[in-house]
């Protein structure tokens, strides 16, 4: 009997090694980045159909080890793990695809002519949407005004986000659409209605002022804003990415997502910032922390918003702007109302994130947070700024101290380096952007786009974290070049640091036996070419749980 058993024994076991090797897919290439210490570089990875890794090291040896395995061969690639943005908006980049495009606009003149062309889209009675304007990149740098839209527009309702999503541009026709009187010296809480000197609107809205003409027009149908959704999720697969930390996700948006993961419609994963202390935040600290079995969508964090953004002087200072005095930005939450959001988010376990742009924002959240965690503040909280873009020499130090993650954009600086000076004058813009102050203070920066503000293309914050550059390669050297990232600290902030700040780390981030086969199939090495090369990176693949959810064509 016992020799019979051992038979069997053996016959079952070789059995499912020969089913298990049929399930096995073997990926060689040239170079393998894995962004793992024990194994930084590799030519080959097996994992099984659930997409986990099995094993990694020389192609033959594994060949070898899975002789039955599906090959991949991806040749004389470079193989990454998948790249996670940190921070992005993907229905604002869904959005952007079905309302008008006013991104690189140069003028007031080009603006209207873009609009005037989608419009010959549109119902009759339809509003007219569009994003993207910057009148940092007009001639006259000015704010526009209702009047400047009303020739084309008489009676259509337009309404116009700015590029950083913090400002709004009317004409008259959206003006009328609010039902309350704009007029006067009154201010919304946490913005500003920008008026002439008679006390009339022109056309302007900042941060919270917004909301009077968002709640007046015609809302959103559920079924164009679950597309949306499926556009940006497409397009950021499209550009290299595996996963996106969402930035402000209310519950009938985080309901979408659950839908398209239901219907295994989702090709990335979404970590979902919960929007506010709102309705999905009050769903997780009333169920818990919340993840979809797919293993596609969590929501553990919670994005609040400090202040305003620089382009519009709706970010926070400590002193006037250098170039509007008397201006010191705005305040979207008080510090009460950020320390009663922080102790509540705590005590549900739940991870804050918070958006401050200005030297006053970045340091009423650390205050929030320093007296929200107390003693905690040791421990393994993984809380966040989101941008910190403007510090003080006194608080910069203090995300390191306080464990704070600095959720960080690339390609805001380059975007910002023509005019930021201007705002912020020349002794704060040293504490502007300071990637290598805060990473050497012993801050972790998980690097991101703030999609659509920026571009979704990875590269482009590859790119202008190794060289401070513009897309010319301007200026020569680097704006404060000494602010620079290395290549491989910028992939780690796009990997495994982003990872890490979405409580992921275990999963995704690096390739390592029994992490997911997430990742990026890239013609060329970008840890060997020159870093002004970045943004030329060519993305032939991209593969989520071991499965191409993007392949370019041939």
């Amino acid at each position: 009997m016992q020799k019979l058993g051992l038979t069997i024994s053996t016959l079952l076991l070789a059995l499912a090694g020969s089913a298990n090797a049929a399930e096995v897919t073997v990926l060689s290439a040239a170079r393998i980045h894995t962004m793992a210490s024990a194994q930084p570089r590799v030519q080959a990875l097996a994992y099984d159909d659930s997409g986990r890794i099995l094993a990694l090291g020389d192609t033959a040896a594994l060949i070898k080890r899975y002789p039955k395995a599906r090959r991949i061969d991806a040749a004389d690639a470079t193989v990454i793990p998948g790249l996670i943005d940190a921070h992005a908006h993907v229905s604002g980049l869904g959005l952007t695809m079905l309302t008008a495009d006013l991104v690189d606009s140069t003028s007031k003149d080009e603006v209207i002519k873009r609009l005037r062309e989608f419009a010959t889209k549109l119902p009759a009675d339809a509003w007219l949407i569009g994003r993207g304007w910057d009148q940092n990149d007009w001639p006259e740098k000015r704010f526009p005004t209702a009047a400047d839209l009303d020739a084309a527009f008489p009676d259509r309702p337009v309404w116009l986000e700015r590029i950083d999503g913090h400002a709004g541009w009317a004409n008259s026709a959206a003006l009328r659409a609010v039902k309350r009187d704009l007029a006067g010296s009154w201010q919304p809480d946490g913005g500003r209605i920008e008026r002439d000197a008679a006390g009339k609107p022109t056309g302007i809205f900042v941060d919270g002022a917004m909301a009077l003409v968002d709640e007046s027009r015609p809302p959103l149908d559920d079924a164009t804003a679950e597309r949306a959704l499926v556009l940006g999720m497409q397009s950021a697969v499209e550009h290299g990415l595996t996963g996106v930390h969402d930035a402000g996700v209310s519950l009938a948006e985080l309901r979408r997502y659950q839908h398209l993961a239901d219907r295994n419609q989702m090709p990335l994963r979404i970590t979902a910032m919960a929007a506010g202390d709102g309705d999905a935040l009050a769903q997780i600290c009333r169920d818990g922390l919340y993840r979809h079995a797919s293993g596609r969508l969590q929501m553990r964090t919670v994005k609040l918003y400090a202040d305003g953004a620089l382009g519009s002087r709706g970010a926070a200072m400590v002193q006037d702007y250098s170039d509007d005095h008397g201006n010191r930005g705005l305040m979207l939450m008080s510090p009460d109302a950020l320390l009663a959001a922080a102790i509540k988010a705590k005590g549900c376990g739940v991870q804050v994130a918070t958006h401050a742009i200005g030297d006053r924002g970045n340091h009423e959240v650390l205050e929030a947070y320093a007296k929200a965690l107390g003693a905690d503040s040791a421990g393994d909280h993984r809380w966040r700024i989101e941008h910190a873009q403007v510090l003080t020499p006194q608080d910069l130090p203090r995300l390191a101290q306080l464990h704070v993650i600095a959720s960080m954009q690339p390609t805001h600086a380059t975007s910002d380096m023509p005019w930021a000076q201007d705002r912020v004058g020349p002794q704060r813009i040293v504490g502007a952007y300071a990637w290598r102050q805060l990473r050497d203070s012993g801050a972790r920066l998980a690097l991101g786009s703030d999609f659509p503000v920026e571009s979704v293309d990875p590269r482009f914050g590859l790119y202008a974290a190794a060289t401070r550059a513009d897309s010319h390669g301007l200026p020569v050297g680097g704006w404060f070049p000494q602010e620079k990232l290395t290549a491989f600290e910028a992939l780690r902030g796009f990997t495994l640091d982003a990872a890490y700040a979405g409580f992921a780390e275990a999963e995704v981030g690096s390739l390592e036996v029994g992490k997911r086969a997430d990742f990026v199939v890239l013609k060329e090495d970008p840890l060997a070419i020159p870093p002004a090369r970045l943004r030329e990176l060519t993305v032939e693949a991209t593969y989520v749980d071991g499965r191409a959810v993007y392949s370019a064509a041939k």
